[in-house]
């Protein structure tokens, strides 16, 4: 299906889904700075043939959505809370994407920043959220999940950086990124993150959008006592090689879900290798399953 804007929330919203409009519904939410498209076409029509009607689009501040206003102090969103924007405002964009599909319900996944945005969708709105699965996130809390120093590093030295001005410029700068946070039990495959890069670099990159949304993760407080009130069948699923969200975060995002089930994953690291892909899409139609046989 082509691409569509949908008025969400007085914004717009960039999304595309793929399989049949009858089939159960699952919204997948992107991480930090991230369009839609990082969930690669294969893997969503992979899903698709499991029966899933699947639901990908542009957060605020990324790709072909709205982009925001408001300039990030990140200082004051870590010591002060503070920010243009919430992981809540977030969430909020994700349900009333949901109305504007007519959807009532369904099945939400989501990757880093993603999966903290579809644990708060989860808690903000029980009602739109039969199944969660949280890929490499982490609660919010500031003792788990916290990056290696090498990835510390390499993210204070991009933050403080000019922003790539031409395309091949950010090519590279992709390519250098996941090359870092990347997998390490898996081959670097470079050929289709440069053609990552240059289609996210076509649909628009926006340098002031990403710091926006990294001062609404700055800004959260600990979303363990929340996710403790989550009743829907989860999943939590986590690389054991990953530098830029510790393992930690992940396995304490498993505690705080009642019932949850976590599943870590050697070699993997921030980021979702093909070889992968099988292992997460049994896991999420297996918790979606469950969700459906327990009504």
């Amino acid at each position: 299906m082509a691409e569509r804007v949908a008025r969400v929330n007085g914004i717009e919203l960039c999304h595309e889904t793929f399989g049949t409009v009858d089939g159960r519904a699952l919204l997948l939410v992107m991480g930090l700075g991230a369009p839609m498209i990082w969930w690669d076409d294969e893997f969503c029509e992979s899903l698709a043939a499991q029966g899933f009607r699947v639901i990908r689009f542009d957060n605020r501040d990324a790709g072909r959505s709205s982009r925001m206003r408001g300039r990030p102090n990140l200082a004051q969103a870590y010591l002060l809370r503070s920010a243009p924007y919430s992981l809540e405002d977030m969430a909020d964009d994700a349900a009333g994407l949901l109305d504007a599909l007519g959807v009532p319900a369904a099945h939400v996944a989501g990757a880093s920043m993603g999966g903290m945005i579809a644990q708060t969708l989860a808690f903000r709105h029980p009602e739109r959220v039969r199944s969660l699965t949280s890929i490499m996130s982490s609660t919010g809390g500031r003792l788990v999940g916290r990056p290696s120093p090498r990835a510390m590093s390499m993210s204070i030295s991009m933050l403080l950086a000019t922003p790539p001005r031409t395309r091949a410029d950010y090519v590279e700068l992709l390519v250098r990124t996941f090359r870092l946070i990347g997998s390490p039990g898996y081959p670097f495959d470079e050929e289709r993150m440069r053609d990552r890069a240059q289609r996210t670099y076509d649909r628009g990159v926006h340098p002031g959008g990403t710091l926006r949304q990294l001062a609404a993760i700055m800004a959260e407080h600990d979303r363990s006592p929340r996710l403790g009130k989550v009743r829907v069948p989860a999943l939590v699923v986590h690389g054991a090689r990953d530098p830029l969200v510790h393992v930690s975060g992940g396995r304490a995002t498993a505690r705080a879900i009642p019932g949850a089930d976590l599943d870590v994953v050697p070699g993997m690291g921030h980021d979702l290798p093909r070889a992968v892909w099988p292992r997460v899409i049994r896991g999420i139609t297996r918790i979606a399953d469950r969700a459906e046989a327990a009504n």
